[in-house]
């Protein structure tokens, strides 16, 4: 205490002249017009620039929710192209009770997710992600991104779930050139981490470099629809029977972050029966 009586005695002068100085500008900002108004413009500068810093930085921090919004409602509207261009197809094609009673309506939700782990550089990659049991996941779902396929989950734990990655040697889906309706099946060779291969497309197949290739919903994953990529080269299969297909994929594996776990209760229920089919025919021993 007599520490600070000492301090404020031998500077009293100079908090003197602080005080002083801070009511004359008092004063002087509050009693002349034009030095009032230069105050009030200099501190909404300087407000508006800390506003503007403050709002900047409050944006950085929300674009991981805007990109995993933007993720799903990408997801939906792929979907939802692909089932407006069918539905187009049938319309123009015929009137038949077929075609009227095609139904469009969307039957599944998206589980979003993060991926904590991700590998490229390998024949068979994986994708770890952060949601599991818990949040829904099950085995056999697909995963997809705003731009298109990326893999089927092969593991799942109560909290995260693997994921066999399209770049996975074993990976196998079934695809289809858009608005075409020829089938094959999408493959990774190694390599390039932004090029695929669609096999057994017919020879009769009409198609071209630039077409679409989308999931064709035969498989029990995917719903049809969903991007994959565009045709880049054609080639001959080995046997001469059908074509070849080099596809640019429409994901771009190197940068992904966010994707979405298709949750669909008819493909499941469709992939059991398929499995309780297979078991029922295998030899007894």
């Amino acid at each position: 205490m007599r520490n600070l009586i000492e301090f404020l005695s031998r500077y009293n002068h100079w908090f003197l002249f602080v005080l002083l100085e801070v009511a004359s500008l008092v004063l002087l900002f509050r009693f002349n017009n034009y030095h009032g108004s230069v105050w009030f413009t200099s501190a909404n500068a300087v407000s508006g620039k800390v506003l503007e810093a403050h709002s900047e930085m409050e944006s950085y921090m929300n674009l991981a929710e805007v990109n995993e919004a933007l993720t799903q409602r990408n997801v939906y509207l792929e979907h939802r192209l692909a089932q407006l261009e069918e539905r187009l197809a049938v319309k123009m094609s015929t009137d038949s009770l077929a075609g009227k009673l095609q139904n469009d309506s969307v039957h599944y939700r998206l589980i979003p997710a993060k991926i904590v782990n991700n590998s490229i550089d390998k024949t068979e990659n994986f994708i770890t992600l952060d949601k599991g049991s818990a949040d829904g996941v099950k085995k056999d779902m697909g995963v997809v991104s705003g731009t298109g396929v990326v893999g089927i989950v092969y593991l799942v734990s109560k909290h995260y779930s693997v994921v066999i990655s399209v770049l996975n040697a074993k990976s196998n889906i079934s695809c289809a050139i858009a608005d075409r309706g020829y089938f094959g099946y999408l493959h990774w060779t190694g390599g390039a981490s932004d090029i695929a291969y669609v096999d057994d497309i017919p020879r009769h197949a009409h198609f071209k470099r630039g077409d679409n290739i989308v999931t064709s919903g035969y498989s029990s994953v995917f719903p049809a629809g969903i991007a994959v990529g565009k045709i880049s080269k054609v080639y001959n299969s080995p046997d001469g029977l059908s074509y070849r297909l080099q596809v640019k994929l429409s994901t771009d594996f190197s940068t992904l972050r966010d994707v979405c776990v298709i949750d669909d209760n008819d493909m499941l229920e469709r992939l059991e029966m398929i499995r309780a089919a297979q078991d029922s025919i295998r030899p007894q021993e």
